[in-house]
């Protein structure tokens, strides 16, 4: 059994019905960029202990507990693909990719603070991107093996709701670029 890091994440290709040889000439052929052995990469739990990786914490307790039934009687289901089943919104798609309006970006779920609009950037990748949360203990990371390569996923610390993804290719000090779904986020204009 053989798992397949892809070259482009948007035109992936099926691997569904291939023998390993076939995959095998298909990474001779730059198609994919690399395949590993599933035992040396099987995907950990959805919510479970990532253990301690540096920058990277384990999922604490969600502050906010309610049942799957509730969140979708709340949420759009829109809003609920990518907040409670960690969808993803088409890129340049979202309400706030292009948005300079001054203010604090909130939780689509819970509405704790996560970001400021003074740490948004223009990425050109196609989702709101950010170089910090607003503050540190608002958002958590957790390692992300879904789509057949690693991620680092973003969840509102209080109430575990996706966010995005987190890379070390951002502008700020740090060099992360908070890459965060409009779905997930709901504005507060400062008033100026």
């Amino acid at each position: 059994m053989l798992r397949v890091d892809f070259r482009d994440t948007w035109a992936r290709k099926s691997t569904a019905g291939l023998s390993e040889d076939g995959i095998r000439k298909r990474v001779q052929r730059g198609q994919f960029l690399r395949v590993l052995p599933a035992s040396l990469t099987e995907p950990e739990s959805r919510r479970g202990n990532v253990g301690a990786a540096p920058n990277i914490n384990s999922m604490s307790e969600p502050k906010v507990k309610k049942s799957d039934q509730e969140w979708r009687e709340e949420l759009t289901p829109e809003r609920y693909n990518v907040l409670r089943e960690a969808g993803t919104e088409p890129p340049f798609s979202g309400e706030y990719t292009y948005s300079k309006d001054d203010g604090m970006f909130r939780c689509g779920a819970c509405k704790v603070e996560l970001f400021s609009s003074d740490s948004k950037f223009e990425s050109g990748t196609g989702w709101p991107s950010f170089t910090e949360p607003a503050v540190a203990d608002a958002v958590e990371l957790r390692k992300d093996r879904s789509l057949l390569m690693v991620r680092t996923e973003v969840l509102c610390a209080n109430c575990g709701s996706h966010l995005g993804h987190v890379f070390d290719d951002g502008p700020g000090p740090d060099g992360q670029r908070y890459c965060i779904n409009s779905l997930s986020l709901d504005l507060e204009k400062s008033e100026r």
